[in-house]
């Protein structure tokens, strides 16, 4: 990796998720390298923002509208980028958490909850990774990489979807590096902590990530969240030939939190005794 702009020129990347966040985030990272982005979720409008903003870089960009947990369209995703692109190299597995759902006990989760959101976290990566293997496998080159969480390596008091899909990603990127390393197909996990992605959200939402941000960063051990570019950058070094001898591997971008304990064990702010509380 030569470090400078045209790293990945010629480059087809697809990314799910890729009309907010980290997606976005990563979209533009990699277009600013030189690579071609397909942008893959359900709203279009997003995508459509993520796919100007691509082209406003020089590149070319396509968006495709796709449930990642139907395999159909999954499928067609894959069909309409080799026949807009006419080749793929990178597929980034984004796709994830879903939102705006209050914790619920053991007892109240539904069977759909949990197929809601295990297909969602970890499923949806299980089937674009499977889609596109055999054409990774046949070309006899290629690159996935999926994004799991700090949350995939602790436990999380009623996060039972979440944690455990992300641990399934975990997994799922040794796995898939194993069994497709003899086709020279390199598979590896990035592991995002905080990361400020809230700018292009309503203004009511973005105060209630700020009041969480504040609390959050007494947690990370350099003393503040990470921003999207953060994690653009990881995706870059996967994506580049800087990476061909890397594979299974997980690259955990938190600011130290895992390392710490993760707001859970290990690593906690020191707080005055006269403050009383974080």
């Amino acid at each position: 990796m030569n470090g400078g702009k045209g790293t990945l020129e010629g480059q087809v990347i697809i990314i799910t998720g890729g009309g907010t966040g980290l997606g976005r985030s990563m979209a533009f990272r990699l277009a600013e390298e030189g690579a071609d982005i397909v942008v893959a979720a359900r709203r279009v409008p997003p995508l459509e923002e993520t796919a100007a903003g691509v082209r406003q870089r020089g590149r070319k960009a396509l968006a495709v509208s796709t449930d990642v947990t139907d395999t159909t369209q999954v499928n067609g995703l894959i069909e309409k980028t080799l026949a807009a692109m006419g080749h793929i190299d990178v597929l980034i597995n984004n796709a994830g958490i879903v939102r705006g759902e209050r914790p619920k006990a053991l007892w109240e989760i539904s069977d759909e909850d949990w197929r809601t959101g295990i297909d969602v976290n970890l499923s949806s990566a299980f089937y674009c990774s499977r889609a596109i293997s055999k054409y990774f496998a046949d070309r006899k080159r290629g690159k996935i990489i999926l994004v799991a969480s700090g949350e995939g390596f602790r436990g999380q008091r009623n996060s039972f979807m979440y944690n455990t899909a992300k641990a399934g990603v975990v997994n799922l990127t040794r796995v898939m590096a194993l069994t497709l390393a003899e086709y020279n197909v390199r598979v590896n996990c990035i592991v995002p902590g905080f990361v400020d992605t809230y700018e292009n959200q309503p203004e009511d939402y973005q105060k209630i990530m700020a009041e969480r941000r504040a609390a959050r960063k007494l947690f990370v051990p350099v003393g503040n969240p990470g921003k999207p570019d953060d994690i653009g950058y990881v995706a870059l070094f996967l994506c580049s030939d800087a990476s061909d001898y890397v594979t299974g591997g997980c690259f955990i971008s938190d600011g130290g939190g895992l390392a710490g304990g993760f707001a859970i064990t290990g690593y906690a702010p020191v707080v005055s005794l006269k403050e009383g509380r974080v």
